[in-house]
Order: C-alpha cells, then sequence, then structure tokens
C-alpha cells in the first residue's frame, strides 16, 4: 500500500494557492487573446489588453491577478488503496491554505460566521470535496473562488416540461441579472441533473474543464455552443462597458436526476479563472 504524508500534502497545497492566484492558466489566457482579437468595441477592446497586461504582471512579479483572492475551493481525489499518514487529510489542506495565504501575502477573506463577521485571520477554513475513486494515486485541484463572481450564482429546480427552452432561458436570464457584477468576460458553468445540491456542484466542476474542449456529448456541446452564443449576444461586454465578448465560454456538466425534477444551476467566474492541480507521483517529503 502507498504512503503519502499529510506533511507533503499540505506543502503542495500552499503552493498551489500561491500559483493559483499568481498565474492563469494557459487556456485562459489564450482565450483572453481570442476575446481581443474577436471584440470590436474600442472599450472592450482596451478593458482586454488590460487583461492580458494584468495577467503578466502577476505572473512575472509575483502577485495576486485580483485583490479578491478568494474563498478556496479544494477537489480532492483520493485512491480508495492509498493510505495517508500524519494526520487528517482535512487539517493537512487548510494548513495549507493558511501557509500559503500567509506566505504569498495575499488577502484573507473568509469570516468565521456568516453573520458575526469576524476574519479567520488565515483564509481558511476551504470548502474541500472529496471523491473516493479506484487505485493509489491522489489528486488535488485548488480554485480560489472570488465573490464577485459566485455571488452571481443561480439555482433552478425547472418542471421537466420546462425541457430545453426553459434551461436556456434560465442560464441567459441569470448571466443578464449578473451584468458587469462578475467582472466579464466571464466562464459560465453549468450544473443539469442530481439533486439541487448535485446541480450546484456540477456548475463549478464544469469551470475546471480546460476552455475549449466541448462537453463530449454531443448535444451538450452544442447546447454549449448555443449558449455562448446568446450570452454574447447581450452586448453585456468586458467589464460591462459593451461589445460582443460577454464570456469566454460555457461549460456544462450533467448527472441523471429524478423524473419530477430538472435542477439547472448557474455558477459564474470572472475572466481570472483561477486554478492549479498536483497529482502525486510518489514523491515524499
Amino acid at each position: 500500500m502507498r504512503k503519502l504524508s499529510v506533511g507533503l500534502i499540505a506543502a503542495r497545497v500552499a503552493a498551489l494557492c500561491q500559483e493559483a492566484n499568481f498565474d492563469l492558466p494557459p487556456d485562459v489566457l489564450t482565450a483572453l487573446a481570442e476575446a481581443k482579437e474577436q471584440e470590436e468595441s474600442p472599450a472592450g477592446q482596451r478593458i482586454l489588453e488590460e487583461l492580458c497586461a494584468n495577467a503578466g504582471i502577476a505572473a512575472s512579479e509575483r502577485v495576486p491577478l485580483c485583490q479578491d483572492t478568494g474563498m478556496v475551493l479544494a477537489f480532492v481525489e483520493v485512491g480508495q488503496d492509498l493510505h495517508i499518514t500524519g494526520g487528517s487529510l482535512g487539517d493537512a489542506i487548510n494548513s495549507g491554505v493558511a501557509q500559503g495565504y500567509r506566505d504569498g501575502c495575499l488577502r484573507q477573506s473568509v469570516v468565521v460566521d456568516p453573520l458575526h463577521r469576524m476574519n479567520t485571520g488565515d483564509n481558511t477554513p476551504a470548502v474541500i470535496y472529496y471523491e473516493i475513486v479506484p487505485g493509489d494515486s491522489f489528486r488535488i485541484t485548488i480554485m480560489p473562488k472570488g465573490f464577485g463572481s459566485e455571488n452571481c450564482t443561480a439555482l433552478g429546480m425547472l418542471k421537466p416540461a420546462d425541457g430545453l427552452a426553459g434551461v436556456r432561458q434560465f442560464v441567459v436570464a441569470a448571466v443578464k441579472r449578473a451584468g458587469a457584477n462578475p467582472c466579464p468576460p466571464v466562464v459560465v458553468g453549468i450544473g443539469l441533473g442530481g439533486t439541487a445540491d448535485k446541480a450546484l456542484l456540477l456548475a463549478k466542476r464544469a469551470l475546471l474543464r480546460p476552455l475549449g474542449k466541448p462537453n463530449p456529448d454531443p448535444d451538450l456541446a452544442a447546447l454549449e455552443s448555443e449558449l455562448k452564443t446568446a450570452i454574447n449576444a447581450l452586448g453585456i461586454g468586458p467589464e460591462g462597458f459593451g461589445g460582443r465578448v460577454s464570456a469566454l465560454a460555457v461549460q456544462i456538466e450533467a448527472f441523471p436526476t429524478h423524473i419530477a425534477g430538472l435542477p439547472v444551476a448557474v455558477n459564474i467566474s470572472c475572466h481570472a479563472l483561477r486554478h492549479k492541480t498536483w497529482v502525486w507521483s510518489g514523491e515524499q517529503d
């Protein structure tokens, strides 16, 4: 049985927190560059040039892409035959978040209680999603989620009779209602099916798929393309100044659901879609 220590996990999480806040993924940088070529609005072009320049400065000077360095989401895949040693996996992830945010001089944005707003002082706890998978592997993705976009989340418990037309209408209306608040151009994650909570998780997971990689289901891929066209036709534009590029991508994940329901969730990311992944290759502390 392979063994992985919590000390190594904490150290890698600390590094991932900083890397995610400093470095935009290559697919996002490519999407921004393409958007700059597609945008016809002078104001929109200028904004996109500034966003690309901002990404370059953050990467070269190792400073955050945005002042909102987010609440950390951790997506963890643990092989059922792997043994985590030295303590609690959850504690290790939170220890890494605290270290990464402290050492990286990243803003601490988490409060102890939703109603009693005292800051925790180290940006913990993270929101951790665990998945047990076959084998003895370990994979973790760190996603700092800013709340300008998170506050625009929408959940619709549609009726099955609402069908595809109802899904289209709900998604486009959610993005239109969000307007400039999530700092467009945005990436729109959509979860279809499951239960209410499952749909919301699917929408977040949809944001982790590389931009430009359509859903493998041809019907969902067609819907992604159709929704992207409809959202860009809203004219919100970069940072809400108007234009033809309001969304860099629309990405859908689906799951079976009950005969009586059609859950639809929309989770939006700003243009700075931040996430970093570590796959354990067997190295030790």
